[in-house]
């Protein structure tokens, strides 16, 4: 595939892929004879990885840590495995932080339901009164 498809493809700027390349967040994309990227199964599939880990806010910097343990060979088996570890205990206490942002955010939501829910019966009972004033003067 071209760079232009895999962009395409996979929702990211061309120069995002170039960047990702260059700083080894990918490994090395095969090339043509003419030296054009030719993205393979295998490079769509650190795409792939390396968009899901970002997006769950994997740091760059142990991803591109994990590249090169990863193209090192089997002997870093167990590096890799740290660091994934160690990204999943990240993520999970900034999911745990998100969770309390929102528990949050809608208790106060729900104190504002409530404050509203009281203002619009004052108005519901204020509209009443009027209209029964109203049929009083006309009767």
């Amino acid at each position: 595939m071209t760079i232009a498809e895999v962009s395409k493809k996979y929702d990211i700027s061309q120069d995002t892929l170039r960047y990702y390349e260059r700083i080894g967040l990918i490994p090395p994309v095969p090339r043509t004879k003419g030296g054009i990227r030719d993205y393979d199964e295998v490079s769509c599939g650190w795409i792939e990885m390396m968009k899901c880990m970002r997006s769950a806010g994997v740091q760059i910097e142990a991803l591109i840590e994990y590249v090169s343990l990863f193209q090192q060979g089997d002997e870093t088996l167990e590096a890799r495995k740290a660091i994934l570890i160690d990204q999943r205990e990240q993520l999970k206490a900034r999911m745990a932080q998100m969770q309390a942002s929102l528990d949050r955010l809608n208790s106060k939501i729900e104190h504002y339901e409530q404050i509203m829910v009281k203002a619009e019966k004052k108005l519901r009972r204020m509209e009443e009164d009027r209209e029964q004033a109203d049929k009083e003067k006309a009767g």
